[in-house]
C-alpha cells in the first residue's frame, strides 16, 4: 500500500520558531546574547532616525531558576528614540518578517526578524506575554499593549491596550517580557558587546543593569550623530529578473526609456538611451508589452553594462573618521593628551564609496597602539558592520583574513608583542553576511580589497609613529650612557691632566638631553 505524501504551509513565524538556530538563537547564553543586542540595535535605529543621540537602558532581572545556569528573566529595554505609533505596535512586534527595514538604505536591521524572534523566543520558553509601551510625541497620549504572536498564522494577539496621559512628556519605546537565560555564561560577551558598541556609537548613552544588580554605564563622547540615510532606488547592477518584474507591474511609464528614469537611481535621458541601444531595445517601447525574453534580456544587460553611474552614497550613514576616533579613544582609556605626548597612537580614516553587485559601500578603519592596549598574543580586531559589532566567528571574517595576511613587520609591528588594536567597519545598504545571524562578512573581493587599501593607508603613519618611538628609545639609551660615564671621564682626566679644576660637562649634557627633547617634540606631532 501506498501512503500518500501530505503536503502543508507554514507561517513565517512558525519556520523561525522550528528554525530559530539560524537566526542565532540556539541556546540560553547565546539567546540572551541575541536578544539584548536584536532589540538594542531596534533601539539605536529609532534614535538615529531622528537625529537624537540615544540614551538606552537595559535591564535583566532574574525571576527564577539557578543565577549560574539556565533560567527565567525579565528584560527591560528603554529607549528615547522616534516611538512606534499605536496601530502599528501590534505589527511591529508581533509579526515576523514585517518592519520598515525593507528600503534600500543602510539600517542594521536586514531581515525585520531580530526583534521579533527575541519576542517570540521568550514566548516559547516562558509562554509569557510582552510589555510594550511607546509614545511618538511628547505631548501626545503613551500607548501600552500586551501581545503574544500567533505563531502558526503569524499574527499578533493583543492582549491588553490602553492609553494614559503623557506626563512626563516622553518620547521613545520601552518593551519588557520573560526569557529564558543562562546570563552566567553569556556575560562577557553581553558586556564586549556593550563596549564596542560604545566605540561605533560614541554618541550613545548606554545603561545596563545585571542580574545581580550591577551597574554597567557607558557614556557618551560627543552629541554629534551622522545624518541618517536617504532611501534610494534600485541601482541597475543590483537587480534581477523578479525585481524588474514586480517594477513592470507597478510602473505608470509610457516608454522604456521614461520606465528606467523613474525607476533606477542616476539614471538620466541620456543614460537610458545610450543603455537601451546596447540592449538593443527600442527606448520608445512601452514596458507593459516587453516579453519574458524581453525582461531577461533587459537584466543581463543591466548587469553588464559598465557605463552606468555608481550608486548614491547618500543612502549610507558612516559613523566618519572623527566620531571613530572618538569611540576608540574613549572605550580604549586613551586621552587626547597621551596622543599628543606621543605615548598612544590612534589613526582612523574613511574610504571613498565603492559598490559590489550595484551595492554602495563605505569602509572605514581605525588602528591603535599604546600601552593601554592589551596584547593578548596577537593583534586585536575590533569588527563592525552597520555600526553593529560583530564578536562571533572572527576567523571566517574578511577582515581578520585582510589583517591575516598583511605583513605587519614592514610597519614595524611584532604580532603579539606590539600593542595593536584595528577596527574595521564595513556600511551599506546590503551586508554581505554569510548567515542570517549577521556574525560574520563573506570575503566579497570588492569589499576585502578596500579593506586591504584603508588598513595599509592607516599602517603608514603607525610605522611612522612606531620608527620614531624606536628612534626616541635609542637616543634616550645614548643619553643615558653619557650621563653615567662623562661625570668620571671628566674626573679622571682632571688627575690626569693635574688640572686644578674640572672642567664643566653640564652644557655638553644639556645639548644632549635638549636634542632628545627635540626628537620627543617631532615624535608627537608624528602621532597626531
Amino acid at each position: 500500500m501506498t501512503v500518500a505524501e501530505v503536503f502543508q504551509e507554514i507561517s513565517a513565524a512558525d519556520f523561525f520558531y522550528r528554525n530559530r538556530d539560524i537566526a542565532g538563537f540556539t541556546s540560553p547564553s547565546r539567546s540572551i546574547y541575541s536578544t539584548i543586542r536584536e532589540l538594542v540595535e531596534n533601539s539605536l535605529d529609532a534614535c538615529e532616525t531622528g537625529g537624537i543621540p540615544p540614551d538606552i537602558y537595559v535591564r535583566l532581572s532574574h525571576e527564577s531558576g539557578p543565577l549560574d545556569g539556565p533560567g527565567t528573566y525579565v528584560l527591560r529595554i528603554e529607549d528615547n528614540g522616534i516611538g512606534v505609533p499605536g496601530d502599528i505596535i501590534p505589527s511591529a512586534f508581533g509579526q515576523v518578517l514585517y518592519g520598515s527595514k525593507y528600503k534600500l538604505r543602510q539600517t542594521r536591521g536586514t531581515f525585520g526578524l531580530g526583534g521579533k524572534m527575541a519576542l517570540l523566543y521568550g514566548q516559547i520558553t516562558t509562554h509569557g506575554e510582552a510589555q510594550i509601551s511607546s509614545s511618538t510625541n511628547p505631548k501626545q497620549r503613551i500607548t501600552d499593549i500586551g501581545l503574544m504572536t500567533d505563531i502558526q498564522h503569524n499574527k499578533p494577539i493583543v492582549l491588553k491596550k490602553k492609553t494614559r496621559t503623557n506626563s512626563s512628556h516622553w518620547k521613545g519605546t520601552v518593551i519588557e517580557f520573560k526569557t529564558e537565560a543562562d546570563y552566567s555564561r553569556a556575560m562577557p560577551r553581553i558586556l564586549e558587546y556593550f563596549k564596542q558598541t560604545a566605540i561605533i556609537v560614541p554618541y550613545a548613552n548606554l545603561t545596563f543593569v545585571d542580574p545581580r544588580g550591577r551597574l554597567y554605564h557607558f557614556t557618551r563622547g560627543t552629541t554629534v550623530v551622522p545624518p541618517a540615510p536617504t532611501e534610494t532606488l534600485p541601482h541597475p547592477h543590483g537587480v534581477d529578473v523578479e525585481t524588474i518584474q514586480r517594477m513592470l507591474r507597478l510602473t505608470n511609464a509610457k516608454t522604456l526609456q521614461e520606465f528606467l528614469r523613474k525607476n533606477f537611481q542616476r539614471i538620466g535621458e541620456t543614460t537610458a538611451r545610450k543603455f537601451l541601444l546596447y540592449a538593443k531595445l527600442g527606448s520608445k517601447k512601452s514596458p507593459s508589452k516587453l516579453t519574458s525574453a524581453d525582461i531577461v534580456t533587459l537584466a543581463s544587460a543591466m548587469k553588464n553594462y559598465e557605463d552606468f553611474v555608481s550608486p548614491d552614497p547618500t543612502s549610507l550613514s558612516p559613523l566618519g573618521a572623527e566620531l571613530l576616533a572618538t569611540g576608540i579613544k574613549k572605550e580604549l582609556g586613551i586621552s587626547d593628551e597621551d596622543v599628543q605626548n606621543g605615548s598612544a597612537f590612534v589613526a582612523t580614516l574613511q574610504r571613498k564609496p565603492a559598490t559590489y553587485s550595484g551595492f554602495p559601500f563605505i569602509i572605514e578603519v581605525g588602528i591603535a597602539s599604546g600601552k593601554q592596549i592589551e596584547t593578548q598574543g596577537k593583534i586585536l580586531l575590533f569588527r563592525f558592520a552597520n555600526k553593529i559589532p560583530l564578536l562571533f566567528d572572527e576567523a571566517s571574517d574578511v577582515s581578520w583574513k585582510v589583517v591575516d595576511q598583511i605583513d605587519w613587520r614592514g610597519y614595524r609591528v611584532i604580532p603579539g608583542e606590539t600593542p595593536l588594536a584595528v577596527f574595521v567597519h564595513v556600511c551599506s545598504t546590503k551586508i554581505p553576511y554569510k548567515t542570517v545571524g549577521k556574525e560574520f562578512i563573506a570575503d566579497r573581493p570588492e569589499v576585502e580589497h578596500e579593506i586591504l587599501n584603508a588598513i595599509r593607508e592607516a599602517s603608514r603613519n603607525l610605522r611612522i609613529y612606531l620608527s620614531r618611538r624606536e628612534h626616541l628609545a635609542q637616543e634616550k639609551k645614548r643619553v643615558d650612557v653619557f650621563e653615567k660615564y662623562l661625570p668620571k671621564v671628566a674626573q679622571f682626566s682632571t688627575k690626569l691632566s693635574k688640572a686644578k679644576k674640572e672642567p664643566d660637562i653640564k652644557p655638553l649634557l644639556k645639548g644632549l638631553i635638549k636634542y632628545g627633547a627635540e626628537e620627543n617634540e617631532e615624535g608627537k606631532e608624528g602621532s597626531e
